[in-house]
């Protein structure tokens, strides 16, 4: 049997799946690996300390009088605004990489193909699994060079009855994960990939449709990056954008990440948090990598920085992935919720031990990490009170805090709304564009999510929070 620290078997009899050991491998493989990576605690003994000590050092200074409400306010205004500062410019930066053009590819894939992995993970999928299956049957690569693997909970009934009634290629595996805790997409991912035969592995969730060529693509990018790149994030836009007011932020909110800022990070070999789907691996740096973590439940932004602290390198590639966003404020809040709780969980895990997460990724890395993964979590909370508090200017009068807050909410809406604006002409999608018009009353909302989050880190920590699809009329470019 092939483990995350070596290079798996590359065929088993489908008893395998059977065995103990494939699930204590998918469960316990990152912590055997590196136990300080593994977000099975949601504090070290370590961070607990740390916030006994500044939560009483709080209350002390409070207390003696030290720490007034002015002050207190006036402390985390100043903060939030060098950060905010930070994040404007990050955005400015990611607007003008909306129009960069690629550089030309040196180097091609000129080898024989290799087996390519691809693994979906389903959960309650029956409406999305037909046109999953058409989207991968549609890639431009060689069946026999596929191996294809549609990976459900052994429990899911509703979803193998529907692939009972799918007429499946050859190249198409099903794997039946054992119904073990935690039961979340990372674990299952784990499973699937003990058994799987690739030297290069993709990911793609149910309701993926994937640009035909992105496969060759990826290989084309590995072939130029050299031995270093250990994977590729292909950009994920949103198909059914038009649906709701809630489904067109979305769809801005995604166009602005996947077509600016990873771009831009990639550019300057800084990592990027992945998207769920649509990564490409090599399968070696994603083993020696620890895989999955299985008690993260954005599995796909830790491997990114994981990635990162092994000396792996991250790029990017042009070919889209197109995505169904949630349409109604209810389906938002949760995934939205489980995204800031996996941000949360991946940031306390970095910074478990900060020195050696320096050392591991790189000073640079290492602050744009702080800049990317710890301001979107300071900004998911700061929306809300920031609204409060530009709501009250009318029965309070303008204050220093008043002034410096709508500074804020300027300079953040004028740079969101212009890479928007940019994305909307780069795609031709208005919609886009007109999302843009109100976004500054669309962030509040995330610190509903966030609130939610955190109460979930704590009584929850590992609950995966399930989006549901195939329920959207959706307009896929072909």
């Amino acid at each position: 049997m092939g483990t995350f620290g070596g290079r798996a078997a590359r065929s088993r009899p489908a008893a395998f799946h059977e065995s103990d050991q494939a699930l204590e491998t998918a469960c316990a493989g990152l912590r055997r690996k590196r136990k300080d990576l593994s977000a099975r605690h949601v504090l070290s003994f370590g961070q607990y300390v740390f916030v006994l000590l500044v939560g009483g050092a709080g209350v002390w200074a409070a207390q003696a009088g030290w720490l007034s409400g002015a002050m207190t306010v006036s402390v985390l205004v100043i903060v939030g605004s060098a950060i905010f500062s930070l994040t404007v410019a990050l955005r400015v930066a990611a607007a003008a990489t909306i129009f960069r053009t690629p550089e030309p590819l040196e180097v091609r894939w000129t080898a024989p193909l290799p087996i390519y992995t691809v693994l979906c993970p389903l959960r309650r999928e029956a409406q999305s699994l037909p046109s999953l299956v058409a989207a991968l049957r549609r890639l431009d690569y060689p069946a026999d060079r596929l191996d294809v693997r549609l990976v459900l909970e052994a429990d899911d009934q509703e979803t193998a009855r529907a692939l009972e009634t799918i007429a499946l290629p050859r190249e198409f595996t099903v794997v039946r994960v054992p119904a073990a805790a935690p039961r979340t997409k990372p674990k299952a991912l784990n499973y699937a990939l003990c058994e799987a035969r690739g030297e290069f592995v993709a990911i793609y969730d149910a309701e993926d449709v994937p640009d035909r060529s992105q496969l060759r693509a990826a290989l084309d990018a590995f072939a130029a990056g050299g031995k270093g790149l250990g994977a590729v994030q292909a950009p994920l836009l949103i198909d059914n954008g038009g649906a709701s007011w809630i489904s067109s932020q979305f769809a801005a909110e995604y166009a602005i990440q996947f077509l600016g800022i990873v771009p831009l990070l990639t550019h300057f070999g800084l990592a990027p948090p992945l998207g769920g789907t649509s990564n490409h691996f090599r399968r070696e740096a994603l083993e020696e990598a620890g895989g999955w973590d299985p008690y993260n439940v954005t599995e796909d932004a830790d491997l990114g920085y994981r990635l990162a602290r092994f000396g792996w390198r991250i790029g990017d590639i042009a070919p889209p992935t197109w995505e169904e966003a949630p349409e109604n404020l209810v389906a938002w809040l949760r995934q939205r919720a489980r995204w800031i709780k996996g941000h949360l969980q991946t940031w306390l895990v970095l910074m478990r031990n900060p020195r050696r997460t320096l050392r591991e990724m790189g000073l640079a890395p290492f602050l744009a990490m702080q800049l990317v993964l710890g301001g979107g979590l300071l900004a998911a909370v700061a929306h809300g009170p920031l609204f409060v508090l530009l709501a009250a200017i009318p029965f309070t009068g303008v204050t220093p805090p008043h002034v410096v807050a709508l500074t804020l909410v300027i300079f953040g809406y004028a740079t969101a709304a212009l890479a928007a604006l940019f994305a909307a002409v780069r795609l031709r999608e208005p919609r886009i564009g007109l999302a843009a018009l109100t976004m500054p009353l669309y962030w509040p909302l995330s610190t509903i999510a966030a609130a939610w989050a955190v109460f979930q880190l704590v009584v929850r920590p590992h609950h995966w929070s399930k989006t549901e699809h195939g329920r959207a009329r959706r307009k896929t470019p072909t």
